[in-house]
């Protein structure tokens, strides 16, 4: 299916977000690692845009190549071929309008969840100026009466938010998050997918997710990017227009859900 970037603009608008989020353009993007025994491809002349405001996840086979893409669209490495963009300009190394969120929080056990939160700014020499933006945060993730708190005395999914307070206290363009769900309990999962939506929709960023879990990417995403074997390449773009918030049991979702697993092949048990 083929959708402008004007319909998807007008999506994350729909969704409630407030589309101050970065435009990325992959355009072209080949990518290899050299390794000991020869170069070995892992992603073969991508094209994909998201558009700002827009919720995109990637699903395809371990190993294929969708964390890859996260880390040239982080700035993390350069493409070996092709270009990356963001509103328009080239993506050449890390920003902290692009922040990453990976499955494990790496939070600091000696400093308090506040201190953790606030590693940004200090590090930016920003905190004296722009304290008030940690309490912020904490306050977007339901976290302010933790600030005192160490890791240690964190569960799980608290520990994550706190992870992404520290991403969203950089007022992030883009959040790149590369299955920050993935170590938790499967009812804090839950309940972790749906307040990152909310938060999307408060915050207005862009998202790009990559997850291993079907029902996630289509309850969460607009669009999810379907990728085949290594190296990556798009075999499908399923498109969601179910209004938020949404509901697990919606029909549309099983119909998505059985498409999506059809491309991986793993249909045969539904």
């Amino acid at each position: 299916m083929v959708i402008s970037t004007n319909s998807l603009a007008s999506a994350a608008q729909a969704a409630g977000a407030k589309t101050q989020g970065a435009r990325i353009d992959v355009r072209n993007v080949s990518h290899w690692f050299d390794l000991p025994g020869g170069a070995l491809q892992v992603i073969d002349e991508l094209d994909l845009t998201i558009a700002p405001g827009e919720f995109v996840a990637l699903l395809g086979p371990s190993g294929c190549g969708k964390s890859t893409l996260l880390r040239l669209v982080a700035g993390l490495e350069p493409a070996t071929a092709g270009s990356l963009l963001q509103d328009g300009q080239p993506i050449t190394r890390p920003d902290p309008s692009r922040i990453v969120v990976f499955q494990d929080p790496t939070l600091f056990p000696w400093r308090t969840v506040w201190d953790n939160v606030a590693l940004g700014l200090q590090a930016r020499g920003l905190l004296k100026a722009q304290r008030h933006r940690v309490d912020e945060a904490l306050r977007l993730v339901g976290l302010d009466s933790f600030a005192k708190a160490f890791p240690h005395q964190l569960s799980g999914g608290m520990a994550q938010r706190v992870a992404l307070a520290r991403a969203l206290v950089n007022d992030p363009s883009l959040l790149v998050l590369d299955e920050p769900l993935g170590k938790l309990d499967s009812l804090t999962r839950l309940s972790m997918q749906t307040e990152l939506v909310d938060l999307w929709q408060r915050s207005g960023f862009s998202v790009l997710l990559v997850t291993h879990d079907v029902e996630e990417a289509l309850f969460m995403a607009q669009r999810v990017v379907v990728f085949s074997e290594r190296p990556a390449r798009i075999k499908q773009v399923l498109v969601n227009d179910l209004p938020y918030p949404r509901h697990r049991g919606d029909p549309r979702l099983a119909e998505l859900r059985r498409e999506a697993l059809a491309l991986l092949g793993l249909d045969a048990s539904w």
